[in-house]
């Protein structure tokens, strides 16, 4: 008779899951750079068309992209960190939830399991040794629960400085991106330069996060595209409107 340990290496669920950890590394380092970048792009752009549309003077435009600049994107490093930081206690607190389950049901837990792992297609002798197997330890049975009933996945701490890092940076570069042509620049050619290339940065960060994980480039590109410009013509339209009732 083949022993459950000879056979449970062949049908351990976390087999993949240092590659498995991997890619959500990198989904989440993604979503940050696209949470600030578009963020901080599309809301300088969004101040620089209002007051431009409002009739601001260069001095009045450049202090108040930098100003937004630098506090939005302090304030947004914050709520990357802050946020991560619920999320860990989210995790911790139903990791105990689930212990305290363990210790106090285990027929309905050891149940549960074995209701997750037959929708994924095991049955008979087979399913019994996953479900023995990963209910002989109380660490790798709360792990299972967590990952593959839940569908939680742990956050440390560093993840929330990592986070509050790369949104910070992304937020602050995203608002430079169409602030810079104004210290240089005459303000139309300044308005068409800072449009083009929030443009070009939007298309691209859509078409990178395709690449990167899953979708059409184009479309994704597009819509990356519009949605952040659209954000930006509101704030040349309330820019107009406060110039047209002054």
């Amino acid at each position: 008779m083949t022993s459950i340990a000879a056979t449970a290496p062949a049908v351990a669920p976390d087999i993949d899951q240092p590659q498995s950890n991997k890619r959500r590394a990198k989904a989440n380092w993604l979503r940050d750079v696209i949470l600030g970048g578009q963020d901080g792009l599309v809301n300088i752009l969004g101040i620089v068309l209002g007051v431009i549309a409002a009739g601001g003077s260069r001095t009045v435009l450049l202090g108040a992209g930098f100003a937004a600049a630098i506090t939005e994107s302090i304030s947004m490093g914050a709520v990357g960190y802050t946020s991560t930081l619920a999320d860990r206690d989210y995790y911790r607190a139903m990791q105990q939830r689930e212990l305290d389950a363990i210790h106090a049901m285990p027929q309905s837990g050891r149940e549960e399991i074995r209701r997750t792992y037959a929708a994924k297609g095991f049955s008979g002798a087979l399913l019994d040794q996953i479900v023995n197997t990963l209910t002989s330890r109380r660490d790798r049975w709360l792990n299972t629960v967590t990952d593959d009933v839940l569908h939680l996945q742990p956050v440390q701490t560093r993840d929330a400085v990592r986070s509050s890092v790369v949104i910070t940076i992304a937020t602050l570069i995203g608002h430079l991106i169409p602030l810079v042509p104004f210290l240089w620049l005459a303000r139309t050619s300044a308005v068409i330069l800072a449009i083009v290339l929030s443009a070009l940065v939007l298309f691209g960060v859509g078409v990178y996060s395709a690449k990167s994980l899953v979708g059409d480039w184009r479309r994704s590109g597009v819509k990356m595209l519009v949605i952040g410009l659209g954000a930006a013509a509101i704030g040349f339209a309330i820019g107009h409107l406060i110039q047209a009732t002054a």
